[in-house]
């Protein structure tokens, strides 16, 4: 029986290996985790359990349902592998595995339950978890890549399926789970399945490409997806697959490289769009770094960014001039940078420039590397700048390494898809809109439909209803303006929407909930941060948090005083930033830090952690008011307005106060106002009568910034011109 075994096993692993190549990374920490190891893997097709029984060095005992142990292939399996059955629905079956691990065995689990049909992590059981805690066993994560794209997986017509693509399993060092003993045992499975979770989302983190480059990803999507993949789509109605996208990018390279330096920071003022997207391609297949300007700001706000960044040239379109009546703006900024515009470029590439390129497409990718010279994953990829709601602009560097890692988080936790379709309405010159909402599904073969402008509320959910969006990005305001519009059937196709950039008004959440059947998953994060930190997602989600950190983002709470729950959040991982351009030192970069130590970004946020990890933000701590030596969350008043009048839209600055230090200004759009009312919330809500303002500006809109959140600078220098000199209470005005 030993020889048959070996012969079996043997000349399965060589069908394997000649028909996929299998490639095995991290075999050494088989060997480190010991005898007694729960091996786990994500369950890519029907090949898994062949690949690890015969790739790892011994003789596995794999659990199995009761069912499939009764079927042919499973009896036929027993050659290979030793077969636990297991009863799902029979407590005994867990016990009975818990004390088969406690022997020292080395037992193959699959956590998933079942074969993946989205290509991402499906629901992780909590029995694993329990196993592994119970039984005091080694936990070995496992990471198969390669077998969802052969016929043997369940993605057919989600991904193209290839005969023989590449496989390689990846092991990761062994983990034990931390679970406190002192807890019941419902909380002890919950953590249990919590931690063995977030073992899985670290491991497909851990293992994802993100150690590379925009383009070279670009490439590598191009090849799994294939050239007539349709990938992007705006208002023109005229779509591009992979291979037009890829072949426009490069003809329209050849003239950045003309105008041009490598590495050089080159200006990017247009609205979301193919020309957009196209012309970031290209300049990245050049290796010219793009710097998304905010057309929003002003021609001294633009200024203020070319001088900051050094950009010397900037990209533009008449049409989009016109159409968004910046006439005025460009001429003042062509007094000191060139403009270039696209639509004079296609009469300046000529017949021979564009045929070279599409017939050099099949070394598209070597000439990359060449034309790019010789890119790295920490070679800067964009410049966004910062929005300036609270002071001075500042360029903010984000490289290939940090914008791929932040995407490959978000995949980690999110089961996206390339049957999915995205409409992105957000800015690209906003972190949102240009990784959530361009380059992840540009990246994952979603195709995205881009439109110039979010505060369209009667057309976009017309457009959603058209392409059959899936899954839509926004901010609190704009989903509350797309909701006030929309028919309730306009969003029926959506699986997915997402809100960041602002605090999710409760309100918001209700109304979508009630009138389209969808729910909003509040996110976290900044520019800094590539943009995310946190979200709440499909599988872990609770209402008033913003989720979970992603994997792979390390934090520390920094106690604020006067503030007695919570800290000041610091974070570090492979998506923060490379740094910061100053307008002070232009062109120079500035790495992160902070207080806690270099390669730290301060949030500047005020956060608390649950129990669960999940998290509340509390308020920026520039946003703290201190009255009368009390610390005033600024963003709790809100709230308390967003709940009394939870029809209006509300944003509250402090201004100084000559008695208490500083006084509250309530802007709003409500009317009446009444301070009674809002006094009556509070009480309600146990909320102390220092938090309720006293001084009220009624307004038509809040005033806010291209990126949909409160523009803070305006609403103060409101608040200050009405009442710097005041100080008695008024409650309307």
């Amino acid at each position: 029986m030993q020889i048959l075994y070996a012969l079996v096993r043997s000349l399965i692993r060589q069908l394997l290996q000649f028909c996929y190549g299998v490639q095995i990374h991290g075999l050494e920490h088989y060997q480190q985790a010991g005898p007694r190891v729960l091996i786990i893997a994500n369950h890519t097709s029907f090949l898994d359990a062949a690949l690890l029984a015969t790739f790892l060095p011994d003789k596995l005992t794999f659990a199995i349902d009761t069912r499939e142990s009764r079927r042919w292939y499973s009896r036929a399996a027993r050659l290979l592998v030793d077969l636990f059955p297991m009863d799902p629905l029979n407590p005994l079956s867990t016990k009975s595995l818990i004390k088969y691990m406690r022997e020292d065995h080395r037992a193959v689990i699959f956590p998933e339950g079942r074969i993946t049909i989205t290509g991402s992590l499906m629901k992780i059981y909590q029995g694993p978890g329990l196993i592994a805690d119970r039984a005091d066993a080694v936990v070995l994560p496992i990471r198969i890549e390669g077998a969802q794209y052969t016929p043997f997986s369940k993605l057919r017509g989600r991904v193209r399926i290839r005969w023989f693509p590449a496989i390689s399993l990846t092991l990761l060092p062994p983990r034990k789970l931390k679970i406190d003993t002192s807890l019941s045992a419902r909380e002890r499975r919950n953590r249990a399945g919590q931690e063995l979770s977030d073992i899985m989302t670290e491991m497909m983190f851990a293992t994802s490409q993100w150690r590379s480059t925009i383009v070279n990803q670009l490439f590598d999507a191009h090849r799994i997806h294939g050239r007539d993949h349709v990938i992007v789509e705006d208002p023109e109605r005229q779509p591009l697959n992979y291979g037009q996208l890829m072949l426009r990018a490069r003809i329209l390279s050849s003239h950045i490289a003309q105008q041009t330096d490598s590495r050089e920071y080159v200006g990017v003022l247009l609205p979301s769009s193919l020309a957009n997207i196209t012309l970031f391609i290209a300049l990245h297949l050049r290796g010219r770094v793009p710097a998304m300007l905010n057309f929003t700001v002003g021609s001294q706000g633009l200024l203020a960014a070319c001088d900051t960044a050094k950009i010397k040239t900037i990209y533009t379109a008449r049409r989009f001039v016109q159409t968004a009546k910046l006439e005025k703006t460009v001429a003042a900024l062509s007094e000191h940078v060139r403009i270039i515009y696209l639509e004079d470029i296609s009469t300046q590439l000529g017949f021979v420039t564009k045929l070279s390129c599409w017939l050099t497409q099949p070394v598209a990718r070597q000439l990359y590397r060449r034309q790019a010279n010789q890119p790295t994953a920490t070679d800067a990829a964009v410049v966004l700048f910062t929005s300036g709601s609270e002071g001075t602009p500042k360029g903010v560097v984000l490289s290939h390494r940090n914008l791929l890692a932040n995407l490959q988080q978000l995949a980690s936790r999110v089961d996206f898809s390339s049957q999915d379709i995205i409409l992105n309405a957000l800015p690209l010159f906003h972190s949102f809109g240009l990784t959530a909402g361009t380059i992840l599904p540009l990246l994952t073969g979603m195709r995205t439909f881009f439109y110039p402008s979010p505060l369209h509320y009667r057309i976009i959910p017309e457009i959603a209803y058209d392409i059959n969006a899936t899954i839509l990005f926004g901010t609190s305001t704009f989903l509350a303006g797309y909701a006030r519009f929309a028919h309730p059937y306009d969003f029926n196709s959506l699986r997915y929407v997402f809100a960041g950039a602002e605090k999710l008004r409760d309100e918001v959440r209700i109304v979508w909930e009630e009138k389209f059947g969808v729910r909003i998953f509040e996110g976290y994060g900044a520019t800094e941060t590539s943009p995310a930190l946190a979200s709440n997602t499909a599988m872990a989600s609770r209402t008033g948090t913003v989720g979970r950190l992603l994997p792979a983002i390390e934090y520390y709470l920094e106690p604020v005083a006067g503030v007695s729950e919570g800290g000041r959040l610091h974070v570090r991982g492979p998506n923060i930033m490379s740094g910061y351009l100053l307008n002070s030192a232009p062109g120079v970069l500035v790495p992160p830090k902070s207080s806690h130590g270099d390669g730290w970004y301060d949030t500047g946020d005020i956060v608390t952690f649950d129990a669960d990890g999940y998290i509340t933000i509390r308020g920026r701590a520039k946003r703290f008011a201190k009255i009368a030596g009390e610390m005033v969350s600024l963003t709790a008043v809100e709230t308390l307005a967003s709940k009394t009048w939870p029809n209006a839209l509300h944003a509250v600055v402090a201004i100084p106060d000559a008695q208490k230090g500083e006084q509250l200004i309530l802007l709003t759009t409500q009317s009446p106002i009444e301070r009674s009312v809002l006094l009556e919330r509070a009480k309600r809500d146990g909320i102390g009568e220092i938090n309720v303002p006293k001084k009220f500006i009624p307004l038509k809109q809040i005033p806010l910034l291209a990126t949909g959140k409160t523009d803070y600078v305006a609403a103060l220098a409101l608040a200050t011109q009405q009442f710097a000199n005041t100080t008695e209470p008024t409650d309307e005005i």
